[in-house]
């Protein structure tokens, strides 16, 4: 197999400046056909830039992008029509229906024999064809935005958060739909603040922190190299006792609902802290113990959380 026909999308050594602030910082990889690719990164890690550089939206500094064998800042033109855009908070013409909308993408992307009813079916929005925009939930509107975005039949779909804001209900939904658009061998390039949708969905991670990517791998191989630990979590526990698990050598963090989290080597180490935390006359309502997941790779690796904006923005990426 020739590395075109294996890759939908090579970067190699792509950097991105904005006047001092260096957005992109010489970064590499690639993403093969039919996979899905899930970047992470918290906001101004240069996430968003990359990815529209990709889309052939903004121009690199330096460095060079292909995206099916064709470089983004030459072939736009030619790659535009053959690829699908889920923007973050998609929106539409509030009075017109779901088949309506899908006709008016088809018609604006010129493509006359665009499969509506197979968009329809496969975003599962068979019951609501005619239903208008404006009374559609969060997450049938993601859905549909998901159908727009497939409506040229794209090789390459980019969907930029496309969970964020909806109920968990909602959101396992949509990731079924996402599923089927890998089981019809579109490559998917995936950004998202769900570590559990990349875990569930990405063959491939990639990690960016400060302009550069520190880790690229599947989501297994990522949580075995990088998280040899367990996370016990104590529930509403007493202020006194992170000061007592200090005091054994351990290093607890708070959250915001009055539980620590603490990272632990090995399974005696529970006990440790229990009993020390029984001995110190401290209580707490509950404990969890787990191996890490993505998350806590993430954590590690770039010393941030990674959450949604509740502002929704993206901020300066």
């Amino acid at each position: 197999m020739t590395k075109e026909a294996e890759h939908a999308i090579e970067v190699e050594e792509l950097t991105k400046r904005y006047g001092d602030l260096l957005a992109v910082n010489d970064i590499s990889f690639t993403v093969r056909k039919g996979e899905v690719f899930a970047f992470l990164g918290a906001n101004g890690a240069g996430k968003t830039t990359t990815v529209e550089i990709i889309e052939t939206i903004r121009t690199p500094t330096s460095g060079k992008v292909s995206l099916l064998g064709m470089d983004v800042t030459k072939r736009k033109r030619d790659i535009v029509p053959r690829i699908g855009v889920l923007p973050q908070g998609f929106n539409s013409f509030d009075r017109i229906t779901v088949r309506e909308t899908l006709q008016y993408y088809s018609r604006l992307f010129r493509r006359r024999n665009s499969d509506i009813d197979g968009l329809i079916e496969l975003v599962d929005l068979k019951e609501k064809t005619q239903e208008q925009f404006k009374d559609l939930s969060g997450g049938l509107k993601q859905r549909l935005g998901i159908a727009v975005a497939l409506v040229n039949d794209p090789e390459v779909v980019f969907l930029d958060e496309p969970t964020t804001g909806l109920d968990p209900r909602a959101r396992r939904e949509v990731w079924n739909v996402l599923l089927g658009l890998k089981k019809k061998g579109k490559t998917v390039f995936l950004t998202t603040h769900y570590m559990e949708e990349a875990e569930l969905l990405a063959d491939t991670v990639a990690i960016i922190s400060k302009g550069k990517i520190i880790a690229m791998d599947s989501p297994e191989a990522l949580i075995e190299d990088n998280a040899n630990c367990m996370v016990l979590t104590l529930q509403s526990v007493d202020e006194k006792i992170f000061e007592i698990v200090q005091k054994i050598g351990f290093e607890p963090v708070n959250d915001n609902h009055r539980n620590i989290k603490v990272r632990l080597q090995h399974t005696d180490d529970v006990q440790k802290i229990l009993n020390a935390t029984q001995e110190g006359g401290a209580s707490f309502l509950g404990l969890d113990v787990r191996k890490p997941n993505l998350e806590e790779v993430f954590l590690k690796l770039t010393g941030e959380a990674l959450h949604e904006d509740p502002a929704g923005g993206k901020g300066a990426e």
